[in-house]
């Protein structure tokens, strides 16, 4: 195997990395390029910011699923400062690469070559690849070298340091996956006292479980593998409504985002196991759920979520067991799941005016006045097809008619076909 070295402080590593890396493998042909970040760089000490295992796992977040790139932990495991020559002999001793490794280095560094350590030797234990960051052209080098035509990125980790720390938008100068390590660990001066959209973060206080941006990208990945493109695209669309109406009523967005991604994951399973998995949550199946299984795919979907993906948010498992036919104990945050399930944008043959929520004022009998609008609606739209209606629906409908909270209904249907 043909391997290279990219090194350097990744701190963080940005789309810039990737995408050098990426011209190396198009232009040289190697196999694979190794990513080693240092434990301590000699040429910027002045950096600061990620710790090596931030940044270690900020690499190992950028690259999932690409075979061409491996990560070394080689220098961090060494501790101080690495030199080149001592790194390049490691991983020619223990990959045992075809040919010389090469070793990839931009314009800048490049100038300073002849003053490392072990220079010479390093020119004659590896390739030397040069590319460009801060010439137009060919530089000439006294020492064997190839050198990268590559088109300059105006991009680096101190200026992804520096707007993170200002204020500025950053986020996608970095790969999604370190933009959530940054974002759940508050690195680079991202303020700590406040979510992504002005909350209280999720899961702070209450003996909440935390729900972290790594949890919510790992399960829309899941969502997204599982559900057939129509669904997620619905699932996505409720998702943001749901992190909408959250922050409209004071709840946590990014809980109800996460109920929203993953609220159908039950949806494809086969009949044997939705019972299977419904009769774990120790309520009955009742007639309706036995002749129309169905609608048990909110009761096994949260069994399922909470043993085979470890979800541990007992409100977003409530929401999504309660999202399909409602029940009287439903929390603020079940009650977003419905509304949003119902009228996301999607969702052609309802009344847009449900969805300019802000009407209602940011309160829990806000909140309760438009759950109550939309579970009418929903009643109603069964009725007019004719179709079977829960007990739990029906209960829930009563209660809500003895608190005062139902309106008048309308035309319009909440049809669509995700119910």
């Amino acid at each position: 195997m043909r391997l290279a070295i990219l090194g350097g402080s990744f701190n963080p590593v940005h789309i810039g990395h990737l995408f050098l890396a990426d011209a190396v493998l198009t232009a040289f042909g190697y196999d694979r390029i190794i990513l080693i970040p240092a434990f301590k760089s000699p040429f910027k000490q002045g950096a600061s910011g990620g710790s090596p295992l931030d940044r270690l796992d900020m690499l190992a977040a950028a690259i999932p699923g690409d075979p061409r790139l491996g990560i070394d932990d080689c220098e961090i495991k060494r501790e101080g400062v690495s030199y080149t020559i001592d790194t390049i002999a490691d991983i020619t001793r223990r990959y045992r690469p075809e040919g010389k490794p090469g070793l990839i280095l931009g314009d800048d560094l490049a100038r300073e070559f002849p003053k490392w350590k072990s220079a010479d030797e390093i020119a004659e234990q590896a390739d030397v690849i040069i590319a460009r960051r801060l010439l137009s052209g060919d530089g000439v080098y006294p020492y064997p070298n190839r050198q990268l035509q590559n088109e300059v990125m105006e991009v680096s980790s101190a200026l992804v340091r520096e707007r993170i720390g200002e204020g500025k938008n950053w986020r996608c100068l970095v790969p999604l996956g370190t933009r959530t390590i940054i974002e759940d660990r508050r690195l680079y001066g991202l303020p700590a006292t406040e979510g992504d959209c002005g909350e209280k973060p999720a899961g702070a206080g209450g003996g909440k479980a935390a729900i972290t941006q790594a949890l919510i990208v790992e399960m829309e990945e899941a969502a997204r593998g599982k559900l057939n493109s129509a669904r997620f695209h619905h699932s996505r669309n409720t998702a943001l409504l749901a992190a909408d109406l959250c922050r409209h009523f004071g709840l946590e967005s990014k809980a109800g985002y996460l109920a929203g991604i993953i609220h159908d994951m039950g949806k494809p399973l086969g009949e044997e196991e939705l019972l299977h998995l419904a009769k774990a949550d120790g309520g009955e199946i009742s007639k309706l759920e036995r002749k129309k299984p169905g609608l048990l795919h909110g009761r096994a979907g949260a069994v399922m979520l909470k043993e085979r993906y470890g979800i541990r948010s007992q409100e977003v498992l409530d929401a999504v067991k309660y999202h399909t036919t409602g029940n009287a104990a439903m929390g603020p945050l079940a009650k977003v799941l419905y509304i949003a399930d119902k009228i996301e944008v999607s969702r052609e043959r309802i009344d847009p005016a449900l969805r300019n929520f802000s009407a209602h004022e940011g309160t829990e009998q806000g909140l309760d006045r438009l759950f109550g609008t939309v579970l009418n609606e929903t009643v109603a739209w069964l009725r007019s097809r004719e179709m079977d209606i829960s007990e739990g629906t029906l209960r829930l409908l009563e209660l809500i008619e003895k608190r005062g909270l139902r309106r008048g209904t309308s035309a319009y249907s909440l049809g669509g076909g995700y119910r």
